[in-house]
């Protein structure tokens, strides 16, 4: 009996199709655009939940919602428009709280001067997009962008592929604005669609890696294990093993054990 052909994995799925939509894009071959890129979410979320199951809850509803996002802005008008910045407002949220929950707020407490830079950069692009998009629009697009500039900075949490991914975000969808503000060159629309494929595919990657990172308890600092009660268990790294901080919060399982406080 012939055996059948297996499914190609989610990820070789994904780089198919994000080739494909940014040939139509760049052919400007619509119908196929319409039908290529609305899979490019869900089949990251396949990916996605083959490797964590339920524990990335915000991550997946993040692409659910990016993938109407993603049909919404395929049609012409500004309701559309609308609707779409709508619904990436909603999965940039999502993807923020996914990355609190891997303890962002802890990571940038040490990174303020980064977190400046990234607000300069928002209050910038805003400045430059805002007077051509007029007050309501510009508004709305003011508000979108801070929430993707706070997914970009709580990405940190998960190391720095999850940093680029966000950074490549905010490059994505500041090439969507200038197109919005009518600030149009050759060549813009297929970056922003092949830096939009680059950003998914980093975070979800990011998501979907077993890098040791507890959600719902971060890692404690030095800090917190020398003043943890004596004969406490809390999370140590061997000897030798590289800071945590030099790998940009991503720990290998193999680099982490329990030992008591009181332990050299």
């Amino acid at each position: 009996m012939a055996r059948r052909p297996s499914a190609p994995p989610p990820l070789t799925a994904f780089a198919v199709l994000a080739a494909v939509d940014v040939a139509a894009v760049a052919a400007d071959l619509r119908p196929l655009e319409w039908l290529v890129k609305p899979l490019l979410a869900p089949v990251l979320a396949l990916h996605l939940w083959r490797r964590t199951g339920a524990r990335r809850p915000f991550a997946l509803a993040g692409l659910g919602l990016a993938a109407a996002g993603d049909a919404a802005l395929l049609a012409p008008g500004a309701a559309a428009f609308a609707a779409g910045l709508a619904l990436f407002l909603g999965a940039q949220i999502c993807w923020s709280a996914e990355f609190l929950r891997a303890g962002a707020l802890r990571r940038l407490r040490s990174r303020r001067l980064l977190s400046t830079g990234y607000l300069v950069a928002w209050a910038a692009a805003v400045a430059v997009l805002a007077p051509s998009l007029g007050p309501w629009l510009g508004l709305a697009v003011a508000v979108y962008a801070l929430a993707l500039l706070t997914m970009a900075l709580t990405a940190w949490a998960l190391g720095r592929r999850a940093a680029c991914g966000g950074l490549v975000f905010l490059a994505s969808d500041l090439l969507v604005g200038l197109g919005a503000a009518r600030l149009d060159f050759p060549g813009r629309a297929v970056a922003v669609m092949a830096t939009y494929a680059t950003a998914l595919f980093l975070l979800v990657t990011a998501f979907a890696a077993d890098d040791g990172i507890d959600e719902l308890r971060p890692l404690p600092d030095r800090a917190e294990r020398e003043t943890a009660p004596e004969g406490s268990a809390v999370p140590a790294r061997r000897r030798g093993a590289v800071p945590d901080d030099e790998l940009g919060g991503q720990l290998d399982p193999g680099q982490v054990d329990v030992l008591p406080v009181d332990q050299p």
